[in-house]
């Protein structure tokens, strides 16, 4: 996702960590040996900020509280954005898109790494049956949380394939759209730019 985002075009610059979760992306982009920039690390999941804190310095990322369809940020103030496994998750996937699409300077990528369903339906029936199966009684059993796991395949389930999300991603002003998938198809990456 760090390689799709080229952010050496602008490697002083002012990144997005959209659904940062823990701060784990904008942390690894903070150690890239050319990077000099500045990560502001949205996520409206304010305990799972905290618990990122300390991965990176306080210098080059910032861990802020933010509705991803509803960002602090000002127009065009951002060289790139990337979100990893965290889309799926929001109120609004379009509003979303368009809140990026917004922050974003002109010839910015916005870079989208998520879960998908296999193509395969040898993949996609081993993906199924580890997904709805096995991860929601291991994860429950370990973690006495089993809904928690249940809810994962689901919101993968409901995300949309990746022709419809480039679809979602050129309505929202996005060009250059282009996906790749990933891991036999678990994954797919979706890169566009703001023009």
């Amino acid at each position: 996702a760090l390689r799709a985002l080229d952010w050496h075009r602008v490697p002083a610059g002012q990144y997005l960590d959209l659904c940062a979760g823990t701060l784990d992306v904008g942390a690894e982009l903070t150690r890239q040996q050319a990077f000099r920039g500045f990560i502001v690390g949205a996520d409206f999941a304010v305990p799972m900020l905290e618990a990122g804190r300390g991965k990176a310095s306080r210098e080059r990322l910032a861990p802020v509280g933010a509705d991803a369809q509803e960002l602090p940020l000002g127009n065009a103030s951002v060289d790139g954005a990337v979100v990893a496994f965290g889309i799926r998750n929001v109120a609004s996937l379009d509003a979303a898109l368009v809140e990026v699409h917004r922050v974003l300077r002109p010839g910015a990528r916005f870079v989208i790494l998520e879960f998908t369903t296999p193509r395969s339906w040898i993949v996609r029936t081993l993906y199924h049956f580890y997904f709805h199966q096995v991860l929601p009684f291991v994860g429950g059993v370990i973690s006495g949380h089993r809904t928690a796991y249940k809810y994962l395949p689901k919101s993968v389930a409901n995300f949309p394939a990746e022709p419809e999300l480039a679809r979602r991603m050129e309505a929202a002003g996005f060009m250059e759209v282009r996906w790749e998938s990933l891991s036999l198809g678990i994954a797919a990456i979706h890169v566009g730019v703001k023009r």
